[in-house]
């Protein structure tokens, strides 16, 4: 995802411009290429939809108001206001819920985390059905190429992918414009079959809609439904990508451009259906296109295409560094890719992953009909948990009253879960990829959670000195190991009363000597995006020239940010708050491995879980690689056999 540091209340109009702009890059790809695939798919239902005007307009009355309902009102004037120290997205909700001990909530936070897994499930979607449903133009142009759109499909995909570590820095400056140029060209396509069947404009008349949905039977209906999610997939980046413009750029593009542009282009769309022409190719998106300019259009589209799936696995990347900074995900290697934003990373595990999994949907779909079939059921579940997520939001952060939590997000709910309702029809026939993919992610997560958990609990258990035994024990040192320790504590160490880590109980009985300045330090990550005022916190238990001293610190990171130890130990070695040489070279980092071992009277499913745990440490980094320490320091690691229960 791209990291924009400027925050739209302290930029000028030249700086707001830029955000407004910028956002039309990253925010909007994915649902601003929808048009591409989404009346197709509608269509696609019933045969006969596109022979009659009441079917044509009451189908665009459907897209306008979903489009209205769902994105405008919902996401663009409603989500936005639940930001998180500025930021979005399902671990932002994440974090405001979590801070609540409400009853319940417990529930609602499970749901997040599913939430966020079906987001990654959507992340092999969107990639595939975007870059296939651009090429299929050159079928259209050219009937002679149909064939190749597949490898070619292919082969835009593997250059996308290949490239993922170099970071989005260098390319990101021409996403807006390609946009601007792609809303731009769409809405003067629509605009032009309007203006020759300004009938289609009739469908602003939700009654259209509302009766064609009623002339169907209802499994017919439901299926029109499911095909409709197509039109706003893609929404909730708004709210994904809040921190990085400000909720004030997003719906400037959005209200702006954005907008107005999608409506041009659906409701040209219906025009084009109403003058009876046929299909070119039956493609319904490339026949507003003259025949001349089809290349050209097909060359837009890809640029356009690429550009939403480029910002798709960004966010992904995001996503995840996120979900490993709440603990929630195994602490994968993640790789900076801009030395001035944070916010642009890349981690090959879900990058390759991602891969795999477009690659294997473009092949065994083979065109963006068929895999239109896999999209959108992944999407209505977000939509509906977000829907959930914000009823507490808006009671307990916004005052909002009982009643009108009821009408607005009972409401809202009950929409959404309409449409995933809808959506869950198309489960057979594709829409269990991303289902499925999605309930693999949370089951990582879930277990993840449980097992560091499981781990701490375990190691707890061990027994070890006070803090208070372990002062006296160094203080009657006749002589010290002249070092200085850092030793990696599983809790926060703050009074005398509180047991020292059961590794100092190692390292005595192995060596029968304590170093001079032992600095114990504990990482926590608090359910905030960002730290500002209380990055640590120094607890001095013992300090003097002659005995050295005992310190604990306890540092604190968001999860949006960079948990980066070793700088923040640098930093209090420069002003003199630890013991230790600002030089990381004279430092030595102790840590202990746990080596996870079966309670002898846990059971078979608890065997399973644990199994699958120890798979998932042996793809995680371990926690001092992750915190910056063991690259430039010495470094000791002890192994600590544990008996998880």
């Amino acid at each position: 995802m791209i990291q924009i540091n400027s925050k739209p209340g302290n930029a000028g109009r030249s700086g707001f411009a830029a955000l407004t702009l910028g956002a039309l890059g990253i925010v909007y790809g994915d649902i601003g290429t929808s048009p591409l695939y989404a009346l197709d798919q509608i269509f696609g239902v019933h045969p006969d939809l596109a022979r009659s005007a009441d079917n044509v307009l009451g189908a665009l009355s459907l897209v306008v108001w979903t489009l209205t309902v769902i994105v405008a009102i919902k996401y663009a004037v409603l989500v936005l206001r639940a930001q998180n120290d500025g930021e979005g997205g399902v671990f932002a909700l994440y974090g405001l819920l979590h801070l609540q001990n409400k009853r319940g909530m417990h529930i609602l936070l499970m749901a997040l985390m599913l939430g966020a897994g079906l987001l990654f499930g959507d992340g092999f979607i969107t990639p595939a059905i975007s870059v296939l449903s651009a090429v299929e133009g050159l079928g259209v142009a050219t009937p002679q190429l149909s064939g190749a759109v597949v490898p070619i499909t292919c082969g835009l995909l593997t250059l996308l992918f290949a490239f993922q570590f170099k970071g989005t820095s260098g390319v990101a400056a021409v996403f807006a414009p390609v946009l601007l140029v792609w809303f731009a060209v769409i809405a003067a396509m629509g605009l032009a079959q309007i203006v020759a069947h300004p009938g289609i404009l009739w469908a602003f008349n939700p009654w259209y809609g509302l009766r064609f949905l009623a002339s169907r039977d209802g499994f017919e209906a439901l299926l029109i439904m499911g095909a409709l999610m197509l039109v706003v997939t893609g929404g909730e980046a708004m709210y994904a990508d809040l921190g990085h413009f400000g909720a004030a750029p997003i719906r400037t593009s959005w209200f702006g451009l954005v907008y107005p542009a999608l409506l041009l282009n659906y409701l040209g769309q219906g025009a084009f259906l109403l003058s009876g022409e046929p299909l070119a190719g039956g493609n319904l998106f490339f026949s507003l296109v003259p025949h001349a300019l089809l290349y050209p259009m097909v060359l837009l589209a890809t640029a356009a295409t690429v550009i939403a799936s480029q910002a798709l696995i960004s966010g992904a990347f995001t996503l995840a560094a996120q979900a490993t900074r709440l603990g929630l995900f195994p602490r994968l290697t993640i790789r900076h890719t801009h030395h001035a934003h944070a916010g642009q990373v890349y981690l090959p595990v879900i990058n390759w992953g991602l891969y795999v999994g477009c690659i294997a949907l473009v092949l065994g779909f083979g065109s963006s009909e068929r895999l239109g079939a896999a999209y959108g059921l992944a999407v209505a579940g977000v939509m509906v948990i977000t829907s959930l997520a914000m009823i507490p939001v808006s009671r307990l952060y916004w005052g909002w009253s009982k009643p009108l939590v009821a009408v607005v997000w009972g409401g809202l709910a009950l929409f959404n879960g309409a449409f995933l309702m809808a959506s869950s029809l198309k489960f057979l026939q594709g829409g269990f990829v991303p289902m499925t993919m999605g309930l693999l992610v949370f089951l990582v997560m879930v277990t993840w959670r449980w097992g560091r958990k499981a781990t701490f609990a375990a190691y707890a258990s061990h027994t070890s000195m006070t803090m208070r035994e372990l002062v006296a024990l160094h203080r009657s040192q006749d002589w010290y190991i002249e070092r200085n320790a850092v030793i990696m504590a599983a809790q926060p160490l703050r009074a005398l009363s509180d047991r020292g880590p059961a590794l100092m109980g190692l390292l005595w009985e192995r060596n029968g000597v304590l170093p001079r300045n032992m600095i114990f330090v504990e990482v926590t990550h608090r359910k905030v995006p960002y730290v500002h005022d209380d990055r640590y916190q120094v607890t001095v238990f013992a300090r003097d020239a002659e005995h050295g001293s005992v310190i604990g610190v306890e540092v604190r990171f968001g999860f949006m940010e960079e948990p980066n130890v070793e700088r923040v130990l640098e930093d209090l070695a420069r002003h003199r708050l630890i013991d230790l040489p600002p030089e990381h070279r004279h430092w030595v980092v102790h840590v202990s491995q746990e080596h996870l071992l079966p309670g002898r009277h846990i059971g078979v499913a608890a065997r399973i879980r644990l199994w699958l745990f120890q798979f998932l440490r042996n793809l995680s980094q371990t926690a001092y690689g992750y915190y910056g320490l063991g690259d430039n320091v010495r470094l000791s690691a002890e192994i600590m056999p544990v008996r998880v229960r």
